[in-house]
């Protein structure tokens, strides 16, 4: 079977619907409903205090373990916090913060799907070799050249995001002709070189919060079906955003109520994988979402 996306768009057979397909260090996954990725910070600065996990081996299993009990899909350990004004990272940094955690949680809970959230090669490189299963890139490889080709080699899916500039410049980069159609063109550029690198399969994130104003994030939001043309799963990262709690005028620890709102409205319009904080929530979001939309 080929390493091919099998994006849902237009009219489905309702007796054979279109699924996801996904193939990662030779093993078939597939999507038959919207995933749940879960957060995992190894960050003392990401900006909601309670994905903060640390580097205690304890509190990583304990917060890995609540997580897959609750339904996660997959877990997303970073290394390097991508909020504006975070510190920078060293290499040396970032790796002696998730070797060891992927490493822990792939011996602890082998069944498990681990994403790597790195936008350096070389972190990619030795995650996927310690036991990761995708690389998630905020830059879809600008903030590092080898990345596409890196990825390319190591036979799992990339997540690429859409983001102008860096964390620390992103938010003075958020003019915009036509959003929408600027990031599909985006994504239709970074498609093709994924597959010149030879990346199979790619999953895109429109990057809520990255280079963008509110107003922005909720169009991107309203219109995500206008994705489906690029034929690729879409992931969705809203939890407890910035778009979220500063719209409520509350804060982060506060958001989880509106993070759960979004989250629905972005299964609807065609949301593949949600990325959250809060795993027990987001998965009751998607069984109530399958009940209307089965």
């Amino acid at each position: 079977m080929d390493n091919i996306l099998h994006a849902t768009s237009g009219i489905e057979d309702k007796l054979f619907p279109s699924k996801i397909t996904l193939r990662s260090k030779g093993k078939l996954l597939l999507l038959e409903r919207p995933w749940v990725m879960g957060i995992m910070n190894l960050t003392p600065d990401s900006f909601y205090e309670g994905s903060r996990v640390g580097e205690n081996n304890g509190q990583m299993l304990c917060h890995a373990e609540k997580m897959i009990k609750e339904g996660a899909d997959i877990l997303d350990i970073g290394g390097y916090s991508s909020r504006p004004g975070a510190e920078e990272v060293s290499l040396e940094s970032e790796l002696n913060r998730v070797i060891p955690a992927i490493e822990l949680i792939k011996n602890s809970f082998p069944d498990i799907l681990v994403s790597i959230d790195t936008f350096r090669a070389e972190v990619a490189k030795k995650s996927v070799q310690s036991g990761a299963d995708f690389v998630n890139d905020i830059s879809a490889g600008s903030l590092d050249p080898e990345m596409l080709e890196t990825v390319g080699k190591l036979d799992v899916p990339y997540i690429a995001m859409h983001m102008r500039g860096t964390p620390t410049t992103m938010q003075e980069q958020t003019d915009y002709e036509d959003i929408l159609l600027e990031i599909l063109k985006y994504f239709s550029e970074k498609m093709n070189e994924c597959k010149e690198a030879g990346i199979k399969d790619v999953i895109i994130d429109p990057g809520f919060g990255f280079a963008k104003t509110l107003e922005q994030n909720y169009w991107i939001l309203k219109n995500l079906s206008y994705f489906k043309t690029i034929q690729a799963p879409v992931l969705v990262g809203l939890s407890r955003k910035s778009m979220i709690y500063k719209k409520l005028e509350t804060i982060a620890d506060h958001a989880l109520n509106g993070t759960t709102a979004l989250n629905m409205a972005a299964l609807i319009n065609g949301a593949a994988i949600l990325r959250v904080h809060d795993v027990k929530e987001a998965i009751e979001t998607v069984k109530l979402y399958k009940q209307l939309y089965p």
